[in-house]
């Protein structure tokens, strides 16, 4: 009696956590818990991930030059996403655009430039002055195919690069700030998103989605 007493005075778990009641009781608590906290975060980590194909986004862009872009206003948009390091991936991806669609206004493709550390002022503008210049000698590349297909326009004016300085950029696509994974994705005129890919995409598998 006197044991009874005692664990119905301290609320019959306090003082004897080793008896089986009280583990199972602990036990129930503890899966309560999970089922109530913490499932709805890991929920919401897993719905937070990579966007999905078939799924529609409407992804708003500001590129170097002030153009306001977005993969739902009519374009079938390539869209890539690089660090300085990637340049020459999304080159190759350029190259890898079929003839039909060069010079095309239905198509257009958006090159997201990350940094994945913060930069000042000072840094901003050397790196956008460089990025500038590799516009320039993109679109080199790209006039060369326009002329060889008698294409009468300026290729300079089909090139659009973004610099995702401060992650905003990289946040819309639901790539944390600090992955430096190279993407490739393509959006039907409305923001459907056709495809995806982590690496350079060859020349057939972007027809078959762009056709």
């Amino acid at each position: 009696m006197e044991r009874l007493n005692t664990i119905r005075h301290t609320g019959g778990c306090q003082r004897t956590t080793s008896s089986p009641i009280c583990l199972l009781v602990n036990l129930r608590a503890l899966q309560f818990f999970f089922v109530t906290v913490i499932a709805p975060l890991l929920s919401a980590t897993l719905v937070r991930g990579a966007l999905s194909t078939g799924a529609t986004y409407s992804l708003s862009f500001v590129d170097v030059n002030g153009n306001k872009l977005s993969t739902a206003d009519g374009h079938v948009t390539v869209l890539v996403l690089a660090t300085k390091s990637d340049w020459e991936k999304a080159h190759v991806v350029g190259d890898r655009i079929p003839a039909s669609c060069l010079g095309n206004p239905n198509y257009r493709m958006i090159t997201i430039v990350r940094f994945t550390r913060k930069h000042g002022v000072i840094v901003r503008n050397v790196a956008t002055a460089f990025i500038r210049h590799r516009m320039k000698e993109a679109a080199k590349r790209l006039q060369t195919r326009y002329d060889a297909q008698k294409i009468e326009h300026d290729a300079r004016s089909d090139i659009f690069v973004v610099t995702d300085f401060d992650g905003s950029a990289s946040a819309q696509l639901e790539e944390p700030v600090e992955a430096a994974e190279f993407r490739v994705l393509v959006f039907a005129r409305d923001g459907k998103l056709l495809a995806r890919w982590s690496d350079v995409p060859s020349a057939k598998q972007l027809a078959e989605v762009l056709k």
